[in-house]
């Protein structure tokens, strides 16, 4: 196959690429000559005409010729056919969600390759309690939203969500019992939208945006670094959840290969990177498990936990299995009949937008952390309301 038309429009690392291929009249002598895999190669190339099909609108194997202009993008295309007898007929196409899912995944593995890593983070002086784990939940926080205190009540966005977030974990950390192990369960919708375009990823509602998609990532790194380094000062392990919401499907994925990697040089930071919708931690005998609440209702978490093949060991060497969700801003608790699971859907910090303030939904904002004995399960738990000062 002949890449060279495609020079003009490749970038630089595409570039060596092109010219290692033509060079060497094959993509197998190709990566024999820059000494890299053919999967990189071929995956490489790939997304490049992608892109360049989406960017430029250059794609000569699908018939696209003409190159857009600078401020425009392709979305697909259209075309017309006519039958034997004369009708015509319009057909138009788009790029198919899961390939622009690959595409974002393949650039944010390369962005997370140039991340810095945080330096060593030195242990607590303090022994705390190895039989103890402490789980701070954090759900539905929606960062980048833009909430008026005219019409639901309390203003949000950047810096007020910044302010609330670190207030809240300092109120909970320091109100926890010193346990050796904590996990900072980031439960999904931590962003409030999931792109460039402020829209819902499946419904494509329009939602209000506070700042641009680029300042909400650099600030989700932020806060989220802080809050992680506050508890590595308290806690002697941490283990990191950054869960998928129905918000930020795509968001979920970079935070994990983010955090991953900033955090790659400090060995008591562990980063859970299951790309699965639903978690569990094992703490001795307690089996803790987590799922936003977007896929499946809270009454059937229990036998999922039970029959999900990731999880079925745990499940069965528990004493007591806990389920924390999301989702609905508000607090429920329910031990699941015959299902052997106490199930927690945990309220937000998060202000009320205006779908909700104008729906006339209310709810009791507060984040917790509850502590969890390795033999006797729940021991204690501590609530934090959000405060600016």
């Amino acid at each position: 196959m002949d890449f060279s038309k495609y020079l003009p429009y490749a970038r630089e690392h595409e570039r060596e690429k092109i010219n290692a291929v033509t060079k060497a009249g094959s993509i197998n002598g190709a990566c024999a000559a820059l000494g890299i895999d053919q999967r990189n190669v071929r995956r490489a190339l790939k997304n490049m005409k992608e892109r360049i099909a989406r960017e430029e609108g250059f794609a000569p194997e699908a018939g696209l010729n003409q190159p857009l202009a600078p401020s425009e993008i392709l979305k697909g295309r259209s075309f017309v056919t006519k039958d034997d007898e004369g009708l015509m007929t319009w057909h138009k196409t788009a790029f198919k969600e899961s390939e622009n899912l690959d595409i974002l995944q393949d650039l944010l593995g390369k962005a997370a390759e140039k991340m810095q890593t945080i330096p060593l983070i030195k242990p607590p002086a303090a022994t705390p309690n190895e039989d103890l784990c402490t789980v701070y939940t954090l759900t539905d926080f929606h960062l980048g939203m833009l909430a008026w205190e005219g019409e639901g009540g309390v203003r949000w966005d950047l810096p007020t969500a910044k302010a609330v977030m670190i207030n809240a974990f300092q109120d909970l950390i320091s109100q926890s019992p010193p346990s050796e192990s904590a996990i900072f369960n980031q439960l999904g919708d931590f962003l409030h939208f999931d792109g460039l375009d402020a829209v819902t990823p499946q419904s494509k509602h329009v939602l209000d945006a506070s700042g641009r998609y680029g300042e909400t990532i650099e600030l989700a790194i932020e806060v989220i670094c802080e809050v992680t380094g506050l508890l590595l000062q308290k806690h002697r392990n941490v283990k990191l959840l950054m869960c998928e919401g129905n918000h930020d499907e795509s968001g979920s994925i970079w935070l994990r290969i983010a955090m991953n990697k900033i955090f790659a040089d400090n060995p008591r930071v562990e980063v859970n990177i299951e790309a699965l919708p639903f978690y569990a931690e094992q703490h001795g005998d307690i089996l803790l498990g987590f799922h936003h609440g977007h896929k499946v209702a809270n009454k059937r978490l229990p036998m999922l936990f039970a029959s999900e093949p990731k999880f079925r060991k745990m499940w069965g060497q528990a004493e007591y299995t806990y389920i924390h969700t999301g989702h609905y801003h508000h607090q429920e608790q329910e031990i699941a009949e015959g299902g052997g699971a106490i199930v927690e859907r945990h309220p937000t910090l998060s202000a009320r937008d205006a779908y909700s303030a104008r729906g006339g939904y209310v709810s009791w904002r507060c984040a917790r952390a509850v502590t969890y004995h390795k033999k006797d399960g729940e021991l204690s738990r501590t609530t934090a309301k959000p405060r600016l000062h």
